[in-house]
């Protein structure tokens, strides 16, 4: 079930007021059944999987802690990381791959018939095989001590508000959080509310509006002018945005609502002065994960310059493959790394810069930010070029600028803007409070105006069908 859904709706509500009312001893067991149920409403038979992997690192953890030797434990590891991997590579990347080879052997004037498997990519499996890994390593490293509860493990594994599309969490941080006896806390609870309603905000009132332009051009750029091409690449990088850090802050919300606090996984990352810090303000929980178990096993930066840029490379270039089987997601990762090393050889980190270099840095970022953007969302990388080339060559003319060629509604351009204004000044305001917070301290009548604004808004703007989330493909 979507976070934006009826079935949501009354599923929350429910699993809010059982799990208070219920003694501690009994709610790790409820968290996994709601978990469960949740995730099977997707696709019941998929449940499999994640029991599967789950039970595939309980257990590794288990062994590793046993092993007498470091090769042993390399041993286990490498195989509970096969396992997950393999897991993953069958069901969302081995079509890709098989389709990559095809044509390869094509342009070699060998030809071969692809072999494909006719099979349903399961939701949120790239998210929890990458927890499932993490706490391995963990377990590997010292870090953190094998759980012997498997039932208690299981529930930090699916824990449905960040189940399906994060954040990453990690071991040391979600787990003891599901074993702590916990009391109800009335303002963590109505913070989370808040949060959420935020979230909803930013996904029903900004990104399904954007979508609605964005899927138009996209699926008919042969009749776009300019003017629509610009309109979708901008609009797009807002619907990314809103929609993946709306899902979110709906997912922290609701745990904040039981009493459990998710990582941040979005910080005002459209005002970064470089790509490397927009890295450290976007998905933060899926960026450190690669940092932490890929770009520093690789060498990180204490090594070679040459070998520094090609682990950044490496990194980003995985990242990229990890969003989506298509080589226009790899495209996306490499621009995102190729522009990462040309900081570092310049030494952009590093210089210390003014009030007007630092606007003019952000609006830079912004800019790759958005000719990325076009490579994550196209179907093909002809596509992403087709839009990026018809923008640049002008051979339309300025006509060809200001006027539509889809008759794009301009109410609906307006509705988008106005909403998008606010979420950059809240974004702003976000660099120095948290506006969450802040908002709960005003006095009752100033709260509940906002309230009102956000939630009569976010209502008004309900599509009627309802729209997944983007991140949910991945």
């Amino acid at each position: 079930m979507n976070f934006n859904s009826l079935e949501y709706a009354i599923f929350l509500p429910i699993v809010f007021c059982l799990y208070w009312l219920m003694p501690h001893r009994f709610r790790w067991a409820f968290l996994l059944l709601a978990s469960y149920y949740f995730y099977m409403s997707w696709n019941p038979q998929y449940i499999v999987l994640i029991l599967g992997t789950t039970a595939i690192s309980f257990f590794a953890a288990l062994l590793i802690e046993k092993c007498d030797t470091v090769r042993a434990k390399k041993m286990v590891l490498a195989g509970a990381v096969f396992v997950c991997l393999g897991v993953l590579f069958c069901f969302k990347y081995f079509n890709f791959m098989s389709a990559s080879l095809v044509e390869l052997c094509s342009l070699l004037a060998i030809n071969l018939h692809p072999i494909t498997l006719n099979v349903l990519l399961p939701v949120g499996i790239s998210f929890y095989t990458f927890q499932t890994m993490g706490y391995v390593i963990d377990v590997y490293r010292g870090n953190v001590k094998a759980e012997r509860h498997f039932g208690e493990y299981a529930a930090f594994i699916s824990f449905f508000p960040q189940l399906v599309a994060g954040p990453i969490e990690r071991t040391a941080n979600l787990l003891p959080q599901i074993k702590t006896v916990k009391k109800f806390d009335y303002d963590e609870a109505a913070y989370g509310l808040r949060l959420m309603a935020w979230g909803f905000f930013k996904k029903i009132v900004i990104a399904d509006n954007a979508a609605i332009v964005v899927d138009s051009v996209y699926s008919s750029l042969d009749r776009c002018t300019g003017f629509d091409l610009i309109l979708a690449v901008l609009f797009f990088t807002m619907q990314i945005y809103c929609d993946f850090s709306g899902y979110s802050d709906i997912a922290i919300g609701t745990a904040r609502l039981l009493g459990i606090k998710l990582m941040t996984n979005f910080k005002s990352p459209y005002f970064s002065g470089s790509l490397k810090e927009f890295w450290s303000r976007w998905h933060i929980s899926l960026s450190t994960w690669f940092r932490d178990y890929l770009y520093i096993p690789l060498g990180g930066n204490r090594c070679s310059k040459f070998r520094h840029n090609m682990n950044i490379m490496i990194t980003f270039l995985i990242s990229g493959l990890w969003h989506g089987a298509n080589w226009t997601f790899v495209l996306w990762g490499g621009i995102h790394g190729f522009i990462q090393v040309v900081e570092n050889v310049l030494g952009l980190n590093k210089i210390t810069k003014s009030k007007l270099q630092h606007i003019i840095s952000v609006v830079i970022i912004f800019l790759i930010c958005n000719i990325a953007w076009v490579f994550f969302r196209s179907k093909s990388i002809t596509d992403a070029f087709y839009i990026l080339g018809n923008i640049i060559s002008a051979n339309g003319g300025i006509d060809w600028y200001i006027r539509s060629g889809i008759e794009i509604d301009e109410s609906t351009i307006y509705h988008i803007l106005i909403p998008v204004v606010a979420m950059m000044v809240y974004d702003f305001i976000s660099l120095k409070r948290d506006v969450i917070k802040w908002v709960g301290s005003q006095k009752m009548l100033v709260r509940w105006c906002l309230y009102f604004v956000i939630i009569f808004w976010t209502i008004l703007m309900l599509p009627l069908e309802n729209s997944g989330f983007i991140y949910f493909q991945f």
